[in-house]
């Protein structure tokens, strides 16, 4: 979105569309975690396995990803999703300084807002410490460990994403290359930092 100075009222449909898909992700983040891991769900106990388990929240975040990039409001807004995101886009001149902004404002009220309905479906599920409103917190190896881990899985995703971009044939497929990486690192890289990579999170 470059082009000619415009105001934020301008591009309303494309923030909103960032917001709703964010607030979707959460909404379904704290959903399946309240599903694979709280002490009352069925899933614990049939699935014993943390791992298998976190596998399984991985895949069903994956998918989310997935589905948020190839729907009409993804493909509206160009489903950033991510603070981050919008910023290295800006830095690129793909996105303009005001789309910038309305971008990231976008995508905190709809962090908030998802989180906040997520609230409203699962009261004191989502505040047990098995769940934990699926806070990104350091895992046993502490800020350093968690930190460095971030800043691995952000920077991977990006170089992935940028480079699939740039190839025509990959370019279509960008949404299940970002959601593959997503799906593996809630798999593996959760216990060290709890998964971010998005301040809006």
């Amino acid at each position: 979105m470059t082009g000619t100075p415009h105001g934020l009222s301008d591009h309303l449909p494309e923030y909103a569309a960032e917001a709703f898909g964010l607030g979707l992700f959460m909404l379904s983040a704290c959903g399946f975690a309240v599903l694979f891991f709280h002490p009352a769900s069925p899933v614990p106990v049939a699935l014993p396995s943390l791992m298998l388990r976190s596998s399984l929240m991985g895949l069903a975040m994956g998918l989310t990803c997935v589905l948020n990039v190839y729907s009409p409001w993804g493909r509206r807004s160009g489903a950033h999703l991510n603070p981050s995101f919008t910023l290295a886009f800006y830095r690129l001149g793909k996105v303009s300084r005001t789309d910038a902004v309305g971008y990231i404002l976008a995508q905190f009220v709809g962090a908030l807002a998802g989180t906040g309905f997520a609230v409203l479906l699962f009261h004191t599920w989502l505040a047990d410490p098995a769940v934990n409103y699926v806070a990104t917190v350091p895992g046993p190896w502490g800020l350093a460990a968690a930190f460095l881990a971030e800043l691995a899985i952000s920077f991977f995703l990006m170089v992935v994403v940028l480079s699939v971009l740039s190839r025509p044939r990959l370019a279509p497929f960008t949404g299940l290359f970002a959601g593959t990486l997503i799906a593996l690192y809630i798999t593996f890289e959760n216990p060290v930092s709890g998964m971010s990579m998005n301040p809006a999170r």
